[in-house]
């Protein structure tokens, strides 16, 4: 079973208005391909961006205590997690 992680992603994408925007997403996820994809998936869905304007600049775990999302946070801080 792999080891779930806290990453930090950051970079910017082109918006609708044509200008580049700032991102910083903490994600949770079992390596850095997994944590580029799921940042590729979240900002193309809530923005409409195709991939290819998205540049991802850097990917970094992050140490439990050092996370800032709140429902992160609160996953981590789980013992169990049960889903019916």
């Amino acid at each position: 079973m792999a080891t779930v992680k806290v990453y930090v992603v950051s970079g910017r994408f082109k918006d609708s208005t044509n200008t580049w925007r700032k991102f910083r997403i903490e994600v949770t996820a079992t390596s850095e391909v997994e944590a580029r994809e799921k940042v590729y998936s979240r900002i193309g869905g809530n923005h409409k961006v195709p991939r290819v304007l998205i540049k991802i600049e850097s990917v970094a775990e992050v140490k439990p205590d050092e996370v800032k999302d709140r429902y992160i946070r609160q996953l981590l801080s789980m013992d169990r997690l049960v889903v019916w």
